[in-house]
């Protein structure tokens, strides 16, 4: 007689799950307008889903076998559970499927509770170290209802007091997985994370592609009046940033990988995104269960005094400054989330509110923003300048000669005497190559990384168009630099201002046009006769573009075995020179240099090969003795044997 009672209870909590649904979306809809492709969207999730989120979460083969069980054993099973036990259909086979995902999700589930019984440091705890027993409740719960369904398990004797424990337990288990969904709780991220990869905000991450140049600043002629540039509040970011927020799983995948939290500056990427939850949401970091900021001086800040609400600016008493300002804008916190949130997008965003709008750049960041204004390059050197260097290099300048095979863009290493080195080298390689090349000379700008990553989109904007105006009177097929942050703005960031200057241009780094003269026989190279070797992969020429293979050809070719480090290629750990952290400045505990440099040692080189002038400037700034640091191009000229005829 109580049989109604186990479909009324899961239809009541479907019910409260769809209006804890519509309550999330409302908090998204706080968000600025973003325009996206619903239907398609909605129709590329699973494949998205499927395929491009399970192949990061693979990277880690227990949790990815996991996650299909529990994950997939779940998904299924809510579906046969809706027509097995609320809609009533009575179907043997539909009842046994329902048990088979059931007994699958049940062996997912045991090995989440195994990975929890001793959890890594990195994973959020409080409510997350009951999901396995909720996830274990559901499926054993579910499993024995539909005994009697499967034919298995006859009606009769003691059926009320049965219905009435499975009932409890349906109310336990199922309120904990079902409306923790869309109320909030640890399996929040299954119904956000679903809806953010069909609406995310780089769709061209997907299918294998890359997606890594910042969204611009619009600006207007009534910006004065109208708008506010930059994050100041929760509610400035776009409506599908604050849904990315919400997909946070807490696996914290991110803060292992973060550079500044190793570091022990103020900055863990997972509790950055649980404030940015809190703060489009409201309340306080009070149930926050995961590692918190350090403080920058061997301890860490408290949690349960963030408090946010969507019209609050943020750093008014949700995230200290210092936090956005530690970053390096390295991008391994989202190379590493199996959600595919954009961690780097929001601290770029809230920081060029903090500089735009507040004038407020720490340390030495004021300075450098003035003098990238009145000189063109970062230090305040003069513009005529830039080519002294390049004095008794005999190269064409292209205002004089109009038309080139390659324009070299020198970008400010030609104001500083290291890279200098690097410029020299790369230059005595085309010329043994015999390549047509040119450079702009005095009339190169500075390329707007730095202005761009302290939150100074209007510097950055009118030095790209300027660049833009200037390459545009001239021809050339092929753009070559040896600054991974110039190649990268010019290569993925200069195409949002309407310029025609770079269309059919191929943009390259150097290490790929080496690679490319090598393979065709037009550089000539000895065998390299020095001790161990190893490679540090820059971030900006690694994750944000793929690059990594040339200069590992590179060095082979020279008939080097490199001796990889533990942090290598997409999980290189960044030298610490990104982002503009050198001009800001945060402290911590330690250097991130020093901690590279470390990783080098690790792996006994007597070298470390690099493809970066700022990389090559971290790891030479580690205090010695410590292994030799050389750029590739300056390693190839050390083995040129003579030019091809």
């Amino acid at each position: 007689m109580l049989d109604w009672l186990p479909p009324t209870l899961i239809g009541v909590l479907l019910v409260l799950a769809g209006v804890g649904a519509i309550r999330r979306i409302n908090l998204w809809r706080a968000g600025q307008a973003e325009e996206v492709a619903i239907l398609a969207g909605l129709m590329a999730m699973p494949t998205r889903y499927l395929h491009d989120l399970h192949h990061v979460v693979d990277r880690d083969k227990y949790i990815s076998r996991t996650h299909v069980a529990t994950g997939g054993g779940f998904v299924l099973a809510m579906a046969l559970i809706v027509l097995v036990h609320v809609f009533g259909v009575n179907n043997t086979l539909l009842a046994w499927a329902l048990m088979a995902a059931l007994v699958m999700m049940f062996c997912g589930a045991l090995f989440v509770f195994k990975r929890r019984l001793n959890p890594p440091s990195r994973l959020s705890k409080g409510p997350w170290m009951r999901l396995p027993k909720s996830l274990l409740t559901f499926s054993v719960t579910f499993f024995v209802l539909t005994l009697p369904a499967a034919g298995i398990l006859p009606d009769g004797t003691g059926r009320w007091v049965f219905t009435l424990v499975l009932s409890a337990l349906i109310l336990l288990s199922l309120s904990e997985v079902l409306l923790g969904m869309t109320w909030g709780g640890p399996m929040k991220h299954a119904f956000a994370g679903a809806l953010h990869l069909a609406f995310h905000r780089r769709s061209e991450r997907f299918g294998g592609g890359r997606s890594t140049g910042l969204k611009p600043v619009l600006f207007s002629d009534n910006d004065a009046v109208n708008k506010v540039h930059g994050v100041a509040k929760p509610s400035d970011f776009k409506w599908n940033q604050l849904l990315g927020f919400d997909a946070c799983v807490q696996c914290g995948r991110c803060e292992a990988v973060c550079p500044a939290f190793a570091a022990g500056q103020p900055l863990n990427p997972k509790k950055l995104i649980q404030d940015m939850v809190v703060g489009f949401a409201g309340g306080s970091d009070a149930q926050y269960a995961g590692s918190p900021y350090p403080d920058g001086k061997g301890g860490v800040q408290e949690v349960g005094y963030a408090k946010g609400g969507a019209d609050q600016i943020i750093t008014d008493g949700l995230i200290h400054p210092d936090t956005l300002w530690s970053c390096t804008t390295c991008r391994a916190c989202v190379e590493e989330c199996p959600m595919m949130i954009e961690h780097v997008d929001a601290i770029v965003d809230m920081r060029r509110f903090l500089t735009l709008e507040k004038g407020d750049t720490p340390n030495k960041g004021a300075q450098v923003l003035e003098n990238i204004i009145a000189t063109d390059n970062p230090n305040g050197h003069s513009p005529e300048s830039r080519t002294y260097w390049a004095a008794d290099q005999n190269l064409a300048l292209m205002k004089d000669v109009k038309k080139a095979e390659v324009l070299f863009w020198v970008s400010d290493g030609a104001f500083d005497m290291r890279s200098q080195r690097i410029l020299r080298a790369f230059v005595t390689l085309l010329k043994a190559a015999k390549v047509d090349v040119a450079i702009l000379g005095d009339e190169e700008r500075d390329s707007g990384d730095v202005a761009r990553r302290l939150g100074d989109d209007a510097t950055f904007q009118s030095l790209a168009k300027r660049n833009l105006a200037t390459l545009s009177q001239y021809r050339f097929s092929t753009l070559v630099t040896t600054d991974p942050h110039a190649f990268h703005c010019l290569k993925n960031e200069y195409g949002d201002f309407g310029s025609t200057a770079l269309d059919g241009v191929e943009v390259l780094h150097h290490t790929t046009f080496l690679n490319r003269l090598v393979k065709e026989g037009r550089l000539r190279l000895d065998t390299f006769k020095g001790g161990k070797v190893t490679y540090h992969d820059p971030c900006y020429l690694g994750r944000y573009n793929g690059e990594y293979e040339a200069p590992r050809e590179l060095l082979a070719s020279l008939g080097i075995d490199i001796a990889e480090m533990e942090r290598s290629a997409f999980r290189s750990r960044c030298c610490g020179g990104g982002g503009g952290a050198p001009i800001t400045d945060i402290p911590g505990e330690r250097r991130i240099a020093d901690m590279r440099m470390e990783d080098v040692v690790s792996t006994g080189a007597e070298m470390v090969a690099v493809g970066c002038q700022q990389c090559t400037a971290m790891l030479e700034g580690v205090v010695e003795p410590r292994p030799v640091v050389k750029d590739i191009a300056e390693i190839l000229v050390g083995q040129l044997v003579e030019e091809v005829h």
